[in-house]
């Protein structure tokens, strides 16, 4: 299967994208498409990011073979493609200096950005620091409380966070807020947006900024371990990190691709952040793709441990990849998640993102059950440091 953008409307990736967008950002997006095209060609532009992308970044992260885990499930190889060991302690900070350079090289010095878990509020607020550009991160109430730390973190690099009091007070409500500032103040704002959502040309770009991660775990693998991987796994709210690790494989049909959603307290329940594997198309921020919604079409509130995860929309180019059934999505719940989590940390040592702990989860399903020369990938996306707090109240740890 071509890596396939669209079906020949620009934007589109199947029936799923496109720029539903007030019209006054019209010209705007126009006008970030173009400078994004001329960027892409641009040789200086180019060198420029490639070498902060090493020197700033401290890219290429390394592929890990988690041995202890490996003998521990005594299944398939385990490796683990280590984005937490990027800048900032995740893989935001791809995308968030491909656009920091792109708001630069437009001209425009006022930075918006909206976040969830605040790892990419954190990697915009360093890249801005690092570009000498202003920044301002919308922030839901709630995840401004159960990520209290990335808050200050951006706070030291001179970030102003804005607290989000409507709605569930978590990354849609934010979104919603940053899309208001936008609209207010087109001329003079560049707003990054830190996932594969929103309209045209957001998903491809951001995408595109984080394909590094994939083409990287190419290379890794074809040296490490003499050939491509049987199976990459990587965690989805959004789905920045799992579209940069799949994009680069998706015409490599012998490798199993798999996302995986957060079910929260069980698809069951009602209380999940599960888009593709219980949603419907609809709607949201500027794009269409599979969304959590009532009968009447009421985008709902989502629930997940993770504040990267808790988001009822989905890339719309996963939602094409769904269809065609080119990549698996399934979903692991809370306490799935805290289980994968301690077992990386008690075995390995490294202590994951709670939104990476899925994708870890669903590997220990699935690695059990193949041969011992099979080798899985996770992309391991974030790190855990901003998640202690949850993770202590919901071990009911006493300190």
């Amino acid at each position: 299967m071509p890596k396939v953008d669209s079906t020949g409307k620009p934007g589109y990736f199947g029936k799923y994208g496109g720029q539903f967008v007030p019209e006054i950002l019209v010209p705007v997006l126009n006008e970030l498409e173009q400078a994004y095209e001329q960027a892409k060609k641009d040789e200086t532009f180019q060198s420029r990011l490639k070498s902060l992308s090493n020197t700033f970044s401290g890219r290429p992260t390394p592929l890990y073979l988690a041995e202890r885990l490996t003998e521990h499930l005594g299944g398939a190889r385990i490796y683990l493609k280590r984005e937490d060991l990027a800048h900032t302690g995740a893989h935001k900070i791809n995308n968030a200096l491909g656009q920091g350079l792109l708001a630069l090289h437009m001209g425009k010095k006022r930075v918006i950005a909206e976040t969830g878990a605040g790892q990419h509020g954190v990697a915009t607020a360093a890249v801005c620091a690092m570009l000498g550009l202003e920044c301002i991160v919308y922030m839901g109430e709630d995840d401004i409380k159960r990520q209290a730390l990335n808050v200050f973190r951006m706070k030291l690099m001179g970030t102003e966070v804005r607290s989000v009091s409507s709605g569930s007070r978590t990354l849609k409500d934010a979104i919603n807020e940053a899309m208001r500032d936008w609209v207010s103040n087109p001329e003079t704002t560049y707003y990054i947006i830190g996932s594969v959502v929103g309209p045209r040309p957001y998903p491809a770009m951001v995408r595109d900024f984080q394909a590094v991660i994939g083409q990287e775990t190419k290379a890794q693998s074809l040296r490490q371990l003499g050939g491509l991987p049987d199976c990459i796994v990587a965690c989805v709210g959004g789905g920045s990190n799992a579209m940069g690790i799949f994009y680069d494989f998706i015409p490599d049909q012998s490798v199993r691709l798999i996302g995986v959603e957060a079910a929260g307290s069980g698809i069951s329940t009602g209380k999940h952040s599960a888009t593709l594997s219980a949603g419907k198309v609809g709607i949201l921020h500027g794009a269409m793709s599979y969304l959590l919604q009532d009968e009447h079409g009421q985008v709902i509130e989502t629930h997940s441990i993770s504040a990267g995860l808790d988001y009822p929309g989905v890339g719309p180019e996963h939602s094409y990849l769904k269809d065609n059934k080119r990549v698996e999505y399934v979903s692991v719940t809370d306490e799935e998640a805290l289980n994968g989590f301690k077992l990386l940390c008690s075995l390995e040592g490294i202590m994951p993102a709670l939104e990476s702990s899925h994708a870890i989860a669903h590997a220990l399903k699935i690695a059990v059950g193949m041969p011992k020369n099979k080798n899985i990938v996770i992309n391991l996306s974030g790190r855990g440091d901003k998640d202690m707090d949850i993770v202590q109240k919901a071990m009911g740890v006493k300190i």
